[in-house]
């Protein structure tokens, strides 16, 4: 059992910066593929990223490559989303997620935290 909690959301104006962190429960975070993802009002959840378990893979989604990095710390059970470059159409909520299988896919995830508004003004 994992329980996320986000943090780290705010209003924020375009071209800005936030980093998001997302704490984890449990012993056995180091095991978990951890995933981004976020949900605009009116949209499906979409993924923005996912890391590894020992941090050396990451993955991006087209509309954040470049501009956003995930990284995770298995010390602190923690994994963090710099966000750079933000745009008024990151406002979302982010929701971290824990999974046991490499994907892009929400399903794939067993584990979601309640989600942090972020909301990116022009």
């Amino acid at each position: 059992q994992v329980q996320l909690v986000e943090s780290g959301g705010r209003l924020v104006q375009a071209g800005g910066s936030l980093r998001l962190s997302c704490a984890a429960s449990g012993r056995t975070f180091s095991r978990y593929v951890m995933g981004w993802f976020r949900q605009a009002p009116g949209k499906e959840r979409e993924n923005v990223g996912a890391i590894h378990w020992g941090g050396q893979t990451t993955y991006y989604a087209d509309s954040v490559k470049g501009r956003f990095t995930i990284s995770r710390d298995n010390a602190k059970n923690t994994v963090y989303l710099q966000m750079n470059s933000l745009k008024p159409e990151d406002t979302a909520v982010y929701y971290c997620a824990a999974g046991s299988q490499w994907s892009a896919d929400a399903d794939q995830y067993n584990y979601w935290g309640q989600g942090t508004q972020v909301t990116v003004s022009s």
